[in-house]
Protein backbone atom coordinates (compact mmCIF):
# COMPACT_ATOMS: atom_id res chain seq x y z
CA UNK A 1 0.00 0.00 0.00
CA UNK A 2 1.29 3.45 -0.86
CA UNK A 3 1.40 6.41 1.48
CA UNK A 4 -0.77 9.42 0.77
CA UNK A 5 2.12 11.30 -0.83
CA UNK A 6 3.74 8.43 -2.71
CA UNK A 7 2.76 7.44 -6.24
CA UNK A 8 3.52 4.03 -7.69
CA UNK A 9 3.21 3.03 -11.33
CA UNK A 10 2.81 -0.46 -12.74
CA UNK A 11 2.02 -2.13 -16.04
CA UNK A 12 -0.45 -4.99 -16.29
CA UNK A 13 -1.21 -7.26 -19.23
CA UNK A 14 -4.94 -7.91 -19.37
CA UNK A 15 -6.99 -10.15 -21.64
CA UNK A 16 -10.41 -8.82 -22.58
CA UNK A 17 -12.69 -10.97 -24.70
CA UNK A 18 -11.42 -11.14 -28.27
CA UNK A 19 -9.39 -7.93 -27.95
CA UNK A 20 -6.24 -9.90 -27.17
CA UNK A 21 -3.56 -8.98 -24.62
CA UNK A 22 -3.59 -5.30 -23.65
CA UNK A 23 -0.83 -3.53 -21.77
CA UNK A 24 -2.21 -1.09 -19.23
CA UNK A 25 -0.23 1.49 -17.26
CA UNK A 26 -1.73 2.27 -13.86
CA UNK A 27 -0.69 4.78 -11.21
CA UNK A 28 -1.79 4.58 -7.58
CA UNK A 29 -1.56 6.82 -4.57
CA UNK A 30 -3.13 6.90 -1.12
CA UNK A 31 -5.00 4.29 0.89
CA UNK A 32 -8.62 3.73 1.81
CA UNK A 33 -11.74 3.38 -0.28
CA UNK A 34 -10.75 2.74 -3.93
CA UNK A 35 -11.49 5.46 -6.45
CA UNK A 36 -10.93 4.70 -10.14
CA UNK A 37 -10.21 8.04 -11.84
CA UNK A 38 -10.63 8.05 -15.63
CA UNK A 39 -9.12 10.90 -17.62
CA UNK A 40 -10.58 12.57 -20.68
CA UNK A 41 -9.08 13.52 -24.01
CA UNK A 42 -6.67 15.94 -22.32
CA UNK A 43 -4.69 12.89 -21.24
CA UNK A 44 -3.53 11.38 -17.95
CA UNK A 45 -1.79 14.57 -16.85
CA UNK A 46 -5.21 16.23 -16.63
CA UNK A 47 -6.07 14.21 -13.50
CA UNK A 48 -2.62 13.87 -11.88
CA UNK A 49 -2.82 16.89 -9.56
CA UNK A 50 -6.40 16.06 -8.61
CA UNK A 51 -5.42 12.48 -7.75
CA UNK A 52 -2.64 13.86 -5.53
CA UNK A 53 -5.08 16.23 -3.84
CA UNK A 54 -7.57 13.46 -3.11
CA UNK A 55 -4.95 11.10 -1.73
CA UNK A 56 -3.23 13.71 0.40
CA UNK A 57 -6.40 14.96 2.06
CA UNK A 58 -8.69 11.93 2.40
CA UNK A 59 -8.61 8.20 3.03
CA UNK A 60 -8.92 7.09 -0.57
CA UNK A 61 -6.85 4.87 -2.79
CA UNK A 62 -6.79 6.70 -6.10
CA UNK A 63 -6.17 4.49 -9.13
CA UNK A 64 -5.49 6.33 -12.38
CA UNK A 65 -5.07 4.19 -15.50
CA UNK A 66 -3.75 5.66 -18.72
CA UNK A 67 -6.09 4.78 -21.56
CA UNK A 68 -3.94 2.73 -23.96
CA UNK A 69 -2.53 5.01 -26.65
CA UNK A 70 -2.41 8.10 -24.44
CA UNK A 71 0.85 9.29 -22.95
CA UNK A 72 2.87 7.36 -25.51
CA UNK A 73 1.55 3.98 -24.33
CA UNK A 74 0.73 1.21 -26.83
CA UNK A 75 -2.81 0.62 -28.08
CA UNK A 76 -3.83 -2.49 -30.01
CA UNK A 77 -5.94 -1.75 -33.08
CA UNK A 78 -8.66 -3.99 -31.64
CA UNK A 79 -9.19 -1.58 -28.73
CA UNK A 80 -11.06 1.28 -30.34
CA UNK A 81 -14.10 2.26 -28.27
CA UNK A 82 -15.13 3.49 -24.82
CA UNK A 83 -17.06 0.23 -24.36
CA UNK A 84 -13.83 -1.69 -24.94
CA UNK A 85 -12.07 0.49 -22.37
CA UNK A 86 -14.92 -0.14 -19.90
CA UNK A 87 -14.46 -3.89 -20.31
CA UNK A 88 -10.71 -3.44 -19.81
CA UNK A 89 -11.22 -1.56 -16.56
CA UNK A 90 -13.71 -4.14 -15.37
CA UNK A 91 -10.90 -6.69 -15.74
CA UNK A 92 -8.57 -4.35 -13.86
CA UNK A 93 -10.95 -4.21 -10.88
CA UNK A 94 -10.97 -8.02 -10.87
CA UNK A 95 -7.19 -8.21 -11.11
CA UNK A 96 -6.74 -5.80 -8.20
CA UNK A 97 -9.53 -7.57 -6.27
CA UNK A 98 -11.20 -4.25 -5.43
CA UNK A 99 -14.57 -3.75 -3.75
CA UNK A 100 -16.96 -0.81 -3.38
CA UNK A 101 -15.11 1.21 -6.02
CA UNK A 102 -16.22 4.72 -6.90
CA UNK A 103 -15.62 5.26 -10.61
CA UNK A 104 -15.06 8.92 -11.54
CA UNK A 105 -14.76 9.85 -15.19
CA UNK A 106 -14.26 13.19 -16.95
CA UNK A 107 -15.37 13.83 -20.54
CA UNK A 108 -14.64 10.63 -22.51
CA UNK A 109 -13.64 9.16 -19.16
CA UNK A 110 -17.25 9.80 -18.14
CA UNK A 111 -18.42 7.89 -21.21
CA UNK A 112 -16.22 4.97 -20.14
CA UNK A 113 -17.59 5.20 -16.58
CA UNK A 114 -21.16 5.11 -17.92
CA UNK A 115 -20.33 1.97 -19.89
CA UNK A 116 -18.81 0.48 -16.72
CA UNK A 117 -22.13 1.06 -14.95
CA UNK A 118 -23.61 -1.43 -17.42
CA UNK A 119 -21.05 -4.19 -16.81
CA UNK A 120 -23.00 -5.71 -13.94
CA UNK A 121 -19.86 -5.72 -11.79
CA UNK A 122 -20.43 -6.13 -8.06
CA UNK A 123 -17.09 -4.40 -7.47
CA UNK A 124 -18.45 -0.93 -8.30
CA UNK A 125 -20.17 1.02 -5.53
CA UNK A 126 -21.03 4.16 -7.46
CA UNK A 127 -20.29 6.27 -10.52
CA UNK A 128 -19.53 9.99 -10.88
CA UNK A 129 -19.79 11.48 -14.37
CA UNK A 130 -17.98 14.83 -14.74
CA UNK A 131 -18.73 16.68 -17.96
CA UNK A 132 -19.33 13.27 -19.52
CA UNK A 133 -19.80 12.79 -23.24
CA UNK A 134 -21.16 9.66 -24.89
CA UNK A 135 -24.90 10.12 -25.43
CA UNK A 136 -26.79 11.96 -28.14
CA UNK A 137 -29.09 14.80 -27.08
CA UNK A 138 -31.10 16.57 -29.76
CA UNK A 139 -30.31 20.27 -29.87
CA UNK A 140 -27.33 19.90 -27.53
CA UNK A 141 -24.41 18.51 -29.52
CA UNK A 142 -20.96 17.89 -28.12
CA UNK A 143 -18.52 20.53 -29.38
CA UNK A 144 -16.50 19.31 -32.37
CA UNK A 145 -13.13 19.16 -30.63
CA UNK A 146 -11.24 18.16 -33.75
CA UNK A 147 -12.30 21.27 -35.68
CA UNK A 148 -11.07 23.61 -32.94
CA UNK A 149 -7.75 25.24 -32.21
CA UNK A 150 -6.26 24.78 -28.74
CA UNK A 151 -7.24 28.38 -27.96
CA UNK A 152 -10.83 27.66 -28.94
CA UNK A 153 -10.84 24.48 -26.85
CA UNK A 154 -9.72 26.51 -23.83
CA UNK A 155 -12.45 29.08 -24.46
CA UNK A 156 -15.09 26.34 -24.36
CA UNK A 157 -13.55 24.34 -21.53
CA UNK A 158 -12.99 26.88 -18.74
CA UNK A 159 -14.96 29.43 -16.75
CA UNK A 160 -11.82 31.58 -16.81
CA UNK A 161 -10.03 30.48 -19.99
CA UNK A 162 -7.36 33.18 -19.85
CA UNK A 163 -5.81 31.42 -16.86
CA UNK A 164 -5.47 28.12 -18.72
CA UNK A 165 -4.59 28.92 -22.33
CA UNK A 166 -1.58 27.12 -23.76
CA UNK A 167 0.45 27.74 -26.89
CA UNK A 168 1.63 24.40 -28.28
CA UNK A 169 4.24 26.15 -30.42
CA UNK A 170 6.14 27.12 -27.27
CA UNK A 171 6.33 23.54 -26.02
CA UNK A 172 9.37 21.27 -26.44
CA UNK A 173 9.10 18.97 -29.48
CA UNK A 174 8.65 15.90 -27.27
CA UNK A 175 5.65 17.46 -25.55
CA UNK A 176 4.16 18.52 -28.88
CA UNK A 177 4.56 14.97 -30.13
CA UNK A 178 2.85 13.62 -27.02
CA UNK A 179 -0.09 15.98 -27.49
CA UNK A 180 -0.41 14.95 -31.13
CA UNK A 181 -0.37 11.30 -30.08
CA UNK A 182 -3.09 11.91 -27.50
CA UNK A 183 -5.22 13.67 -30.10
CA UNK A 184 -4.80 10.79 -32.56
CA UNK A 185 -5.71 8.28 -29.85
CA UNK A 186 -8.84 10.22 -28.93
CA UNK A 187 -9.78 10.22 -32.60
CA UNK A 188 -9.37 6.43 -32.71
CA UNK A 189 -11.65 5.91 -29.71
CA UNK A 190 -14.29 8.28 -31.11
CA UNK A 191 -14.04 7.42 -34.80
CA UNK A 192 -17.81 6.87 -34.91
CA UNK A 193 -18.45 10.20 -33.19
CA UNK A 194 -18.49 11.70 -29.69
CA UNK A 195 -21.55 9.68 -28.74
CA UNK A 196 -23.09 6.23 -29.11
CA UNK A 197 -26.70 6.44 -30.33
CA UNK A 198 -27.54 3.32 -28.28
CA UNK A 199 -26.03 4.40 -24.96
CA UNK A 200 -28.86 6.60 -23.72
CA UNK A 201 -31.37 3.76 -24.10
CA UNK A 202 -29.01 1.16 -22.65
CA UNK A 203 -28.45 3.28 -19.54
CA UNK A 204 -32.00 2.45 -18.44
CA UNK A 205 -30.48 -0.87 -17.27
CA UNK A 206 -27.93 0.87 -15.01
CA UNK A 207 -28.83 0.66 -11.31
CA UNK A 208 -25.68 1.91 -9.58
CA UNK A 209 -25.79 5.07 -7.48
CA UNK A 210 -24.78 7.80 -9.92
CA UNK A 211 -23.87 11.47 -9.66
CA UNK A 212 -23.79 13.57 -12.83
CA UNK A 213 -21.83 16.82 -12.54
CA UNK A 214 -21.98 19.64 -15.06
CA UNK A 215 -19.81 22.75 -14.99
CA UNK A 216 -21.81 25.97 -15.10
CA UNK A 217 -19.49 27.31 -17.81
CA UNK A 218 -18.93 24.05 -19.71
CA UNK A 219 -19.42 24.75 -23.40
CA UNK A 220 -18.05 21.41 -24.59
CA UNK A 221 -21.20 19.76 -23.21
CA UNK A 222 -23.83 22.09 -21.78
CA UNK A 223 -26.01 21.69 -18.68
CA UNK A 224 -29.00 20.35 -20.61
CA UNK A 225 -26.78 17.60 -21.98
CA UNK A 226 -25.77 16.75 -18.42
CA UNK A 227 -29.39 16.73 -17.28
CA UNK A 228 -30.26 14.35 -20.11
CA UNK A 229 -27.43 12.06 -19.00
CA UNK A 230 -28.78 12.00 -15.45
CA UNK A 231 -32.36 11.47 -16.65
CA UNK A 232 -31.18 8.39 -18.54
CA UNK A 233 -30.00 6.63 -15.36
CA UNK A 234 -32.48 5.48 -12.74
CA UNK A 235 -32.07 7.46 -9.52
CA UNK A 236 -29.12 9.51 -10.75
CA UNK A 237 -28.48 12.89 -9.11
CA UNK A 238 -27.61 15.94 -11.19
CA UNK A 239 -25.62 18.88 -9.88
CA UNK A 240 -24.24 22.02 -11.50
CA UNK A 241 -20.81 23.12 -10.30
CA UNK A 242 -20.66 26.94 -10.27
CA UNK A 243 -17.81 28.99 -11.69
CA UNK A 244 -16.18 26.08 -13.49
CA UNK A 245 -16.12 24.47 -16.92
CA UNK A 246 -15.48 21.12 -18.57
CA UNK A 247 -12.48 20.11 -16.46
CA UNK A 248 -13.24 21.06 -12.84
CA UNK A 249 -10.48 18.74 -11.64
CA UNK A 250 -8.11 21.37 -13.08
CA UNK A 251 -10.06 24.61 -12.64
CA UNK A 252 -11.84 24.07 -9.30
CA UNK A 253 -10.40 20.84 -7.82
CA UNK A 254 -11.55 21.46 -4.25
CA UNK A 255 -15.11 22.00 -5.41
CA UNK A 256 -15.04 18.74 -7.36
CA UNK A 257 -13.46 16.89 -4.46
CA UNK A 258 -16.19 18.11 -2.10
CA UNK A 259 -18.93 16.93 -4.49
CA UNK A 260 -17.39 13.48 -4.88
CA UNK A 261 -16.85 12.98 -1.16
CA UNK A 262 -20.37 14.15 -0.33
CA UNK A 263 -21.69 11.52 -2.75
CA UNK A 264 -19.37 8.61 -1.90
CA UNK A 265 -20.05 8.07 1.82
CA UNK A 266 -23.80 7.95 1.23
CA UNK A 267 -23.26 5.06 -1.17
CA UNK A 268 -20.69 3.08 0.80
CA UNK A 269 -21.31 -0.64 1.02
Amino acid sequence: MTSATETTSSTHTLHVGDLGPIELTVSERGHGRPLLLLHGGAGPQSVTNFADLMAENHEVRVITPTHPGFGGTPRPESLASPAGLAALYGELLDLLDLEDVIVVGNSIGGWIAAEMALLGSNRIGGVVLVGAVGIEVEGHPVADFFSLTMDQVAALSYHDPDSFRIDPSTMPPAQQQLMAGNRATLAAYTAAGMGDPTLRTRLAAAHLPTLVLSGESDRIVDQEYGRAFADSIQGARFEVLPHTGHVPQIETPHQLMTAILAFAPANAA
